[in-house]
């Protein structure tokens, strides 16, 4: 089995489908967003963001992954609203900028908080699963679902997230090969050099997929994405991403774009820690212009 094959395995591709609810579309009051919801094949509600510009025949879109900072409330209202980490919300700035952008809530964040993220991930694992698994699996069926959408040029999709949004991102444009570009912010590092560190048990139990680290890095799994574009934002003050496990992983990650060094695009800011600076938003929306 390839590492493609043996990565959409642990990332539960394909089995996580979604069906859109038709009687469940309703606007937004604040913006042109529509909060639509999924039915999942447990029957579970997965409530979503979705808008789509006016006046083109044809819209690139965005697939934005929201983050985690142990704000379970917010969810993908991130899109609309923002978070402590980033410059502000980026949805509307988005769709202003002419794509189609569309967010979901994954589980044990926003209107599905009723199950922690302790819960789902520990009842995962003891399956030999994991709950970023079930995490990318949604996230692909959300791709098809946009994928599929009517006005949608489906060549030009990308992806966005910061921090658990930039693991599960770079992770999904790694074994959805459709996907045409990630930028994905604060959240790119060795997990081996994060595990001798002991810097791995500042992230979320969420993020422990039992075996991946056996099979390759987070570099090369990052590294599958070449030769499509690639944006890499992080701060080397952060705690979550030491320097030198983003040292470790960019190593591995220009290994792969060798060949099209222009598709990878690194923004490293040298004096900040986990959050979005003015000079990372600025190099994200230049990055999503040329999609």
């Amino acid at each position: 089995m390839t590492l493609p094959d043996q990565l959409k395995e642990l990332f539960e591709i394909g089995r996580h489908p979604l069906v859109l609810r038709q009687d469940r579309i309703r606007p937004t009051a604040e913006s042109t967003f529509q909060e639509l919801m999924f039915a999942s094949t447990s029957g579970e509600d997965i409530r979503a963001f979705f808008a789509a510009p006016d006046g083109r025949s044809l819209a690139p879109a965005i697939l934005y992954i929201h983050a985690h900072g142990d704000h379970y409330d917010i969810g993908a209202r991130e899109v609309l609203d923002g978070r402590p980490a980033l410059q502000g919300p980026l949805g509307q700035t988005l769709v202003g900028m002419g794509f189609a952008v569309l967010c979901i809530d994954l589980p044990s964040f926003g209107a599905r908080a009723d199950r922690t993220e302790s819960d789902l991930a520990k009842a995962a694992l003891w399956q030999g699963k994991s709950l970023a698994g079930q995490m990318v699996g949604e996230l692909q069926a959300a791709f098809e679902w946009l994928h599929a959408q009517e006005g949608i040029d489906q060549t030009r999709i990308g992806v966005f997230g910061i921090s658990m949004g930039a693991t599960l991102g770079y992770w999904l444009a790694a074994v959805e090969p459709r996907l045409a570009a990630v930028a994905h912010l604060c959240c790119f590092a060795d997990f081996s050099e994060l595990i001798r560190t002991g810097a791995h048990d500042l992230h979320g139990i969420y993020l422990t997929v039992p075996g991946l680290l056996t099979l390759t890095s987070i570099g090369k799994i990052a590294g599958q994405i070449a030769p499509r574009r690639q944006f890499v934002g992080i701060g080397d003050q952060d705690p979550l991403t030491p320097a030198l496990a983003v040292d470790i992983a960019l190593i591995e990650l220009r290994t792969a774009y060798v060949d099209c060094p222009k598709n990878l695009t690194i923004c490293r800011s040298p004096a900040t820690g986990h959050q979005e600076t003015p000079g990372i938003r600025r190099a994200v929306l230049e990055f999503f212009k040329t999609l």
